[in-house]
């Protein structure tokens, strides 16, 4: 039996996509290919009259046909769809990128629905499933993480399922599903349940896929928790730039619980083989773990975006508190260096304050000691009192005001 759970899941516990089953019926119950066809193609438009009646080989990747758990090789399409009702078993084709007539000539061979068709042709769907009669159409969303630029990228994965046959149309590089071709080849028990077991084992695949994914958003998280307390003036930018990555990584996994749990509603009606039912409980319980994990990256991511503005408004603080302080140092400096000058003024003020006052005596002797013939005072009987009484008024005329004026 094809082991599903390889032991690195469970180490990294991490969880695995939903997978979607489908039903096996008995040949007796169903429609011819040519019957299906015509129903279900009525109205899709003619093909080209170039158009030839199988597909390019340039969109078939691999074509196999699978009876008792062994793989058949045919050479051609038409010889695929003669070996799957010669052998009774099923049939698995591989498309990468086809065109409109690629899909629509395997689409009459196995009566696909045309608005499953105008989907796998148009692309850009959601994750989804549909069932057309016994007809599954699954819409996948596979993703890989590029972690130089820390981008998740989101493909598509289209898989028709039927009683006699898988085709898979891939819109995207990923996922590669050669491992998967290998894995199933090697486990005969598995593939003799059927177009089922490749549903299931595809969907292991990408759930592997999203392993590195969830792995490198979690490496690129521990980073950023770093990178938030060491202040990196960058790290809000990419915070916000993971969180949408995290976003578009989730709109590709949560839509697989729903589809996942109408599929478990139809275990009992559709007869799903029991080993199947349990691993893909298996899967649903991965599934679940999935959109755990990635709404706890983003509730941490939206933390980290709080934090990071604490610590940044935190910084400021700091940043403020440090210029307040130093914007009282130096204006502590410019009142030291204010009343420093004050003081010299004012001794400034005492000096010509004392200067003035003898100035005025000193003026009075000096314009007296000029021996000219011809001065009147010099013959007064009173001229030398009234020098001096000249010169002590005017000195104390002139102390009196300075004192006045706060200079003395």
């Amino acid at each position: 039996m094809f082991d599903k759970v390889s032991a690195w899941w469970r180490e990294r516990d991490a969880p695995e996509v939903v997978s979607r089953l489908t039903r096996r019926r008995s040949a007796a119950d169903e429609p011819s290919p040519a019957a299906m066809a015509r129903a279900r193609l009525a109205h899709l438009p003619e093909p080209p009259a170039t158009v030839e009646a199988h597909a390019d080989d340039d969109a078939v990747v691999d074509n196999a046909v699978y009876a008792d758990g062994t793989r058949i090789d045919p050479e051609t399409l038409e010889q695929t769809y003669e070996l799957v009702r010669e052998r009774h078993g099923f049939g698995w084709i591989g498309l990468y990128r086809p065109d409109r007539a690629d899909v629509e000539s395997i689409a009459a061979e196995f009566g696909l629905h045309e608005l499953a068709v105008e989907d796998a042709l148009e692309a850009h769907q959601r994750p989804k499933l549909e069932r057309y009669g016994d007809t599954l159409f699954i819409v996948l969303r596979p993703a890989r993480y590029v972690d130089p630029t820390e981008v998740v990228e989101v493909g598509e994965l289209h898989v028709f399922v039927g009683r006699d046959f898988v085709v898979t149309i891939r819109h995207s590089e990923t996922p590669d599903l050669r491992p998967v071709r290998r894995r199933l080849e090697e486990s005969p028990d598995l593939l003799r349940l059927g177009p089922e077991s490749v549903l299931y084992a595809v969907l292991d695949q990408i759930v592997d896929d999203y392993a590195p994914v969830l792995r490198g958003v979690a490496d690129d998280i521990d980073e950023i928790e770093t990178q938030v307390f060491e202040g990196d003036a960058e790290v809000s930018r990419r915070i916000y730039q993971l969180g949408r990555e995290v976003i578009e990584f989730r709109r590709a996994v949560v839509p697989l619980t729903d589809v996942f749990a109408a599929l478990r509603s139809g275990f009992d009606k559709y007869k799903v083989d029991l080993e199947l039912q349990r691993l893909l409980r298996d899967v649903e319980d991965h599934t679940v773990r999935v959109v755990e994990r990635l709404d706890a990256f983003r509730e941490l991511l939206n933390n980290m975006l709080t934090v990071n503005a604490a610590v940044v408004g935190q910084r400021q603080n700091e940043e403020m508190r440090r210029l307040t302080e130093a914007s009282l140092a130096q204006n502590e400096e410019m009142r030291r260096l204010s009343e420093a000058s004050l003081a010299q003024n004012e001794e400034v003020k005492k000096i010509s304050a004392w200067a003035a006052i003898l100035f005025a005596p000193t003026l009075v002797g000096t314009v007296y000691g000029m021996n000219f013939d011809h001065m009147p005072e010099l013959h007064w009987v009173v001229g030398y009192p009234l020098a001096l009484v000249l010169m002590v008024g005017v000195s104390v005329g002139l102390h009196r005001f300075m004192k006045w004026r706060r200079w003395l």
